[in-house]
Formats: C-alpha cells, sequence, structure tokens
C-alpha cells in the first residue's frame, strides 16, 4: 500500500477560516500554526493559466463580477480577493499556480491541489494543472497530490504526470467506488466526513486505499476518524484539529 504522501491534516482552501480562501493569506496562516500542509482549488482562467480559485464565478470571494474562464490574468490580477473576508486582508489576489508553488516550498507546506474544471473542461483542466504542478514541484521533497471529483480531470492528470499521486474526490461511497478509482490509478478516496462509518472507513482501507475526509472541524471527531483509520482529515480549523500525534 503506498504511503499517504502529505501531511495529515490539511488547511482547507489555503487557511481555512482563518484567511480568506485560496489565497496566499492562507498559506501564511496554515504555516504559522504549524499545518504542515494546505489543499485548494485549481480552475483555468481566460488566459489558460491555472489560477486559485473555487467558484466558477467571482462574486462570492472578489470584488469582480463575471466568470473565471473567460476573464484574462491581467484583469484577474486587479480585483481584491481578501476584503470581503476582512479589512485587515484587503488587496490580497487571487494567486496563480507558480506563486503558490513556490510559497508552499518556501513553508514546507505540502499540497492537495483540488482540480475544479469550468464545465466542458475537464480534459484540458486536469492536464495543463498536472503538467504545471509536475514542473513547478519538481525540487520539492514532497510532490503535490491531485485530487477531483471528475473523473476525466484525472484521467488527463493521470497521462500528463503521471509521476503524481492521485485521489479521487467523492462525496458518500458511490457504487462501483474502487473500480473508479482503480480507473485513474488514485491513490487515495477523499470522501465528505459527515457520511463516513466505521465500517466505510475499514472498507476502504482494506482495499488498499489510502483515505483522506473532509471537512473536519471537530477536534474530538477528527480523533475518531483517525482512530478509525482515516489518514488525512481536511479542515477549516487547523488552529483546533492535530494530528494524532501532535
Amino acid at each position: 500500500m503506498a504511503r499517504w504522501p502529505l501531511a495529515p491534516v490539511l488547511a482547507h482552501r489555503c487557511g481555512g477560516a482563518l484567511a480568506p480562501e485560496n489565497t496566499l493569506a492562507g498559506l501564511a496562516a496554515a504555516a504559522a500554526l504549524g499545518c504542515g500542509g494546505v489543499e485548494f482549488d485549481v480552475m483555468l482562467s481566460g488566459s489558460g493559466s491555472p489560477v486559485l480559485i473555487h467558484d466558477e464565478t467571482l462574486e462570492r470571494t472578489t470584488d469582480g463580477r463575471g466568470c473565471v474562464p473567460e476573464t484574462s490574468d491581467d484583469r484577474l490580477r486587479q480585483l481584491d480577493a481578501g476584503r470581503w473576508f476582512g479589512e485587515q486582508f484587503a488587496g490580497e489576489r487571487i494567486p496563480m499556480l507558480d506563486e503558490t508553488a513556490r510559497r508552499c516550498i518556501a513553508l514546507g507546506l505540502s499540497a492537495n491541489l483540488e482540480i475544479k474544471p469550468s464545465p466542458g473542461t475537464d480534459e484540458v483542466t486536469g492536464r495543463v494543472v498536472a503538467n504545471a504542478a509536475w514542473s513547478l514541484w519538481a525540487s520539492a521533497d514532497v510532490p503535490p497530490l491531485l485530487s477531483s471529483f471528475s473523473v476525466e480531470a484525472l484521467s488527463a492528470a493521470a497521462k500528463a504526470a503521471p509521476g503524481l499521486q492521485r485521489g479521487l474526490l467523492v462525496e458518500q461511497l458511490p457504487a462501483g467506488w474502487l473500480e473508479r478509482c482503480s480507473s485513474v490509478g488514485a491513490v487515495a478516496l477523499h470522501a465528505d466526513a459527515r457520511y463516513l462509518s466505521h465500517d466505510a472507513v475499514l472498507e476502504v482501507r482494506g482495499s488498499g486505499l489510502r483515505l483522506a475526509a473532509y471537512t473536519v472541524n471537530d477536534p474530538v471527531r477528527a480523533r475518531e476518524l483517525f482512530g478509525w483509520g482515516v489518514d488525512c482529515v481536511i479542515t477549516d480549523r487547523p488552529d483546533l484539529v492535530r494530528a494524532p500525534d501532535s
């Protein structure tokens, strides 16, 4: 069985609830807490570049309007992605993947990149993100792990960068989950913690896959999941949720 390649606790969307999501400020917050790793979302801009953002639209987390895949890099760099969260974060920008990689490596943060294709771009997003990640983390001690809900995106990522490990994202365990993981060469299943039972954890781990649980904000629940055999929890509260040996 392949070992879990990242830190056992990952800050959700860079810094969880402690900083504006998917920003460099979030990376700084996670590192300051001694959190060993982060999870963040990567989508393609209108210029075809991998950028950190969760929504296909800009309104919720920036002062811009419109769709990310229709917005150029130059325009994205002009947007404020921090003020919505708090005045102290005013001026925070949407990061490009290249600057995010440099910051993760400098801070010693392992990274889970969630590939977030906009509609109809699964294959190209998986390929571009995987190629970029392979190059950007080439010198890192711990390569990133690529995850996605999209089997097509993960399949493209596997072809583009077979040396990077992959995880399939699901909510509840679907029928045929093991076959779906096998089809993309996934080493891990990433599942919604709300639907995980002890038996489900044992079933996944017994299949030879690693298991990450999202989004776990209760330290008691995190300890229970680790006790059942979950390899990793993704949390909005890296200030509260700790690895079992911390």
